[in-house]
């Protein structure tokens, strides 16, 4: 059974933060359920990955842990901006009230920092108003590319969440010179990105900033235990029809998926030769369909603190029953038979 990942680069990013500071790894990975043989993989579960990293937080009693902050953000602060956020129109708007959010809140010392321009709009890391430039800069330079690459990308995948579907982004700027594994920022932005600007920021058309929000404080509740599970998982950097097609469909099962007419019309071509060109890779729609919703369901069923209630919730079943018998026609077992076999 197939399983989200991320790239074994940014775990180990991870544990050398975690090996630098106070925490107590072993204890941390035995917690996420990593084995040393898993460790040495050139990919690990993103589920597992969630997991370490949500218990890092916790344990450093930091929600900013592994990202540029200046300070300790008190747990329970990124519960508190998302409610701040969720009932805002628009994606815009949401992103505006997260920059005042930070400006008030305690521990950080920087801010996602929300402005439209003409016809773009864009979200810049930047110092909040009783920070001066030196201390912002002293931060960032201490924070390192792999902290700020992974806010950056927290943040895209919180504004995708907040709207149902993957925000396009028109470019990716970062303060650092250009990396060696340059080419894995443009996969798991899926945008052309710059390097050796004078900000950290996220550009996207306009009309991405008027998106609706399609979350409620229900579909946040089950988001929020998972947390940052749904910001961390990347793309894939598979080019065919098949990858397009499930980048559309995206993660979010707790919305309507698309149907094969508008991701047709979002690929600028006919259903007929969708259907026809995914037919040559030999899948279809519906495969792939119930491929991303069975992969969603097996990693929120790894979470032992999300009962079948709550997952079913997530991937937008009003009746547990109901997703009881989806999930036994896309993997022949039952959520409970799942969850024994991997315990």
């Amino acid at each position: 059974m197939s399983d989200l990942t991320v790239p074994a680069a940014y775990v180990h990013s991870l544990i050398k933060s975690l090996e630098d500071s106070s925490a107590d790894l072993r204890a941390l990975l035995e917690a996420a359920e990593i084995s040393a043989e898993e460790l040495q993989q050139p990919e690990l579960s993103a589920a597992k990955y969630g997991r370490l990293y949500q218990k890092a937080m916790w344990q450093m009693r930091d929600e900013s842990y592994g990202m540029p902050s200046g300070g300790k953000v008190p747990n329970g602060t990124f519960r508190m901006m998302c409610l701040c956020c969720i009932h805002c129109p628009t994606m815009g708007e949401a992103m505006q009230r997260a920059s005042e959010f930070y400006e008030i809140c305690r521990g950080a010392r920087i801010k996602p920092i929300y402005e439209e321009r003409g016809r773009h709009g864009s979200v810049t890391l930047g110092p909040l108003e009783e920070v001066s430039d030196e201390e912002f800069d002293q931060i960032m330079t201490d924070a390192g590319r792999n902290s700020i690459r992974t806010a950056l990308s927290c943040w895209h995948h919180f504004q995708s969440w907040l709207v149902g579907r993957r925000v396009e982004l028109s470019a990716v700027c970062f303060s650092f010179s250009k990396p060696r594994d340059a080419r894995d920022y443009e996969v798991l932005f899926q945008a052309p990105v710059k390097f050796n600007q004078p900000v950290n920021q996220l550009r996207f058309e306009l009309s991405q900033s008027k998106l609706p929000l399609v979350q409620t404080e229900e579909s946040l509740q089950g988001f929020l235990k998972t947390a940052p599970y749904q910001l961390l998982v990347m793309v894939d950097s598979d080019n065919s029809l098949r990858a397009q097609v499930r980048a559309l469909i995206g993660r979010d099962f707790s919305r309507p998926l698309p149907g094969a007419e508008q991701v047709a019309e979002t690929l600028h071509m006919s259903v007929t030769t969708l259907r026809r060109r995914l037919q040559a890779e030999g899948t279809s729609y519906q495969k792939i369909k119930d491929e991303c919703r069975r992969e969603a369901a097996t990693n929120y069923l790894s979470y032992p603190d999300l009962s079948n209630t709550d997952v079913a919730l997530l991937m937008g079943f009003e009746e547990t029953s109901a997703f009881f018998r989806s999930f036994k026609k896309w993997t022949g077992m039952t959520p409970g038979d799942y969850r024994r076999q991997i315990s």
